[in-house]
């Protein structure tokens, strides 16, 4: 209510693809927050926000419609858009080409990307032994130390973004020992809490159907557990989740793709569109995120309601006097 000191702001999550549930969102906002809300339309999905006190926010899937609260809706916001960081380690290419989907998805949601891999360990010896292809040198390589031509810095890969998308093959199971070196290296983002509250998904390769792509997943967690990140699985939210007509990748923790043991299989067609829902998807929830942050009023902000509720319980908690 307008009239009132606090306006309520009421955003709606619904029609995820299989479900049609919906998730009413109150946030209390001081009028005097300015907020930017973008216009999102991806071809499968809907994201709309309005500059009123009142908005709806629509993610889907599937073909949804979009509706929207208040006069008119806003235009995006093209200097202050919702930017993502796709990083990924490949040893074969596979990890690679899904990332150019994922890459394509987070673009078709509207947002500023940048794609970047995760440094080598590996000896060129041992690599050429492994019949390993050489590394795209079109994409900036990570690294722990300084910046020079087509490198990006660890903190800035990690930090000089809204939300993250990690890509990376297996090993027994896990992330193999070049991603978890990169996150070994965040020890100095962890003492200052530098990625506190970011999202990140993962995507996936596995030589076999059973090679541990829902493994690798849910051990990767800890690091994010640690850092005090928002992990963003794509659930079950995408129909291609559930087809059944040709083997594929992927699973409720992200998209995937099938190497074989010989690395000769490439990522299907299927797998790359998964992988492509996946970044726009997780765009979505990264903006409304971002969307939803710059509501709140600044954290050392106090309200006469705050301040006399916390008189009150400071009351509450005093001893009774002695009769």
């Amino acid at each position: 209510n307008d009239s009132t000191e606090y306006g309520s702001e009421r955003r709606e999550f619904g029609d995820f693809g299989l479900y049609n549930a919906k998730i009413n969102i109150e946030l209390k906002m001081n009028h005097d927050v300015e907020v930017n809300r973008a216009s999102y339309m991806p071809q499968n999905s809907s994201f709309i926000a309005t500059n009123s006190s009142s908005a709806v926010v629509l993610i889907g899937c599937g073909a949804a419609s979009a509706t929207k609260s208040g006069p008119t809706a806003a235009q995006p916001a093209s200097t202050n858009k919702t930017r993502i960081h796709v990083i990924y380690y490949s040893m074969y290419g596979h990890i690679a080409t899904m990332a150019k989907s994922v890459v394509k998805g987070v673009q078709a949601a509207g947002a500023e990307v940048s794609l970047m891999q995760i440094p080598e360990t590996l000896s060129q010896e041992v690599l050429n032994k492994m019949h390993a292809p050489e590394k795209d040198k079109s994409v900036p390589t990570i690294t722990f130390g300084e910046v020079g031509e087509n490198t990006v810095g660890l903190e800035d890969a990690l930090t000089n973004c809204d939300g993250i998308l990690l890509g990376m093959p297996t090993r027994f199971g896990g992330m193999p020992a070049q991603v978890k070196a990169f996150w070994d290296a965040t020890g100095g983002l962890w003492m200052k809490g530098g990625l506190v509250g970011k999202p990140i998904g993962v995507f996936f390769s596995t030589g076999t159907q059973a090679g541990g792509q829902e493994t690798t997943a849910l051990t990767s967690l800890t690091n994010f557990v640690h850092h005090g990140m928002i992990f963003v699985p794509i659930g079950y939210s995408c129909p291609l989740q559930t087809n059944m007509s040709e083997i594929h990748g992927g699973s409720p923790y992200g998209a995937g793709t099938l190497a074989s043991s010989d690395g000769s299989r490439q990522p299907t067609q299927l797998e790359l569109q998964k992988a492509e829902y996946q970044g726009t998807y997780f765009t979505q929830v990264a903006t409304a995120l971002k969307i939803g942050r710059a509501a709140l009023p600044p954290k050392d902000a106090t309200t006469p309601d705050s301040k006399q509720d916390a008189e009150q319980s400071k009351t509450e908690r005093l001893p009774s006097a002695k009769k």
